[in-house]
């Protein structure tokens, strides 16, 4: 499993990461999610040994990072700032890789088919689009069949069957006793593939739990409501201390009484109903709330830019 333990990173006054204590279980994905400049990066560094860390420790394995004998075999990583020789092929790129690690090199005819990479081996990865540059750092990162992968948003510039494809992928791996930890501000496909959740804001660890946890204790959850008679409906559920609020639609969402509730209140009041139904936040909508609508926290960085953003 992956171990980390009170981390904690400063540039100048500014702490990007604040002790951040949590574990990576084995045999799951485990999400990494926070707003830009939480401090998600930084940590992803901090574990791989790119980032000297001002206080704590992080482990692999029981071993820090530097300590491993051969790492491309033991940890699989994709960094958003790891880029190939623009001169050298897909093939060539994963030999070097390959000898480096004294890994096989039929691995690397290997991964390039796990990723659909195969038909672009002699290709130069200077001509490469996005997409295909991050499935060839995934090959890398898978190159050494390594039983932890640490991956840094690995969808980026994936299409949407690629997307699927790599959900298929960490799954598999996960389901092969893995440990998969994987960053992304895509929370529809976080909320897909991710067993667990760390979520983090200002460097700091908010959660810790399943993905359906996480949803089930921080999610809003109400009831819908469509009447013929919205607003009479309106009074009589303010009058019984539930709070409905009309929304765009011109339908109701109630907090603070049960569907069942709602609908003996309804009959006893001759209020006919056009729908009931009950509603949990989504797993962006959980995540937004909990982090104060996504904001940064002013915790630096670079400014952000395109879809994304920049990640710190």
């Amino acid at each position: 499993m992956i171990e980390v333990q009170n981390l904690t990173k400063r540039y100048g006054e500014n702490t990007v990461v604040a002790g951040l204590t949590f574990t990576v279980r084995s045999g799951a994905v485990t999400g990494f999610l926070g707003p830009n400049g939480a401090g998600k990066s930084t940590t992803m560094r901090m574990m791989l040994g790119l980032t000297r860390p001002d206080a704590g420790s992080a482990r692999i394995g029981g071993r820090p990072y530097h300590e491993l004998a051969y790492p491309a075999r033991q940890v699989g990583a994709l960094l958003e700032t790891a880029v190939p020789h623009r001169g050298l092929t897909a093939a060539d790129h994963l030999r070097w890789i390959a000898q480096s690690s004294r890994i096989d090199r039929r691995r690397v005819a290997e991964v390039l088919e796990t990723v659909g990479l195969t038909g672009a081996a002699r290709r130069r990865t200077g001509t490469f689009s996005l997409g295909m540059g991050r499935r060839l750092g995934l090959a890398a990162a898978l190159l050494g069949d390594p039983p932890v992968l640490v991956l840094d948003e690995p969808v980026n510039g994936l299409d949407a069957e690629g997307i699927r494809w790599l959900r298929d992928l960490l799954r598999s791996m996960a389901a092969e006793g893995r440990t998969v930890l994987v960053s992304s501000h895509l929370m529809t496909e976080m909320s897909a593939v991710a067993d667990d959740l760390i979520v983090v804001s200002r460097g700091r660890l908010l959660a810790r739990t399943s993905t359906s946890e996480f949803i089930r204790s921080h999610a809003r959850t109400y009831v819908r409501v469509r009447a013929s008679e919205p607003l009479r409906l309106h009074r009589e559920l303010e009058r019984r201390g539930a709070s409905p609020r009309l929304a765009h639609d011109g339908s109701l969402e109630v907090d603070g009484m049960t569907a069942a509730e709602i609908s003996r209140l309804a009959a006893a009041g001759d209020l006919p109903l056009e729908e009931l139904s009950t509603h949990t936040g989504s797993l962006e909508e959980t995540f937004l709330k909990l982090t104060g609508n996504g904001g940064s926290g002013g915790n630096g960085g670079n400014g952000g830019s395109g879809g994304s953003g920049t990640r710190v």
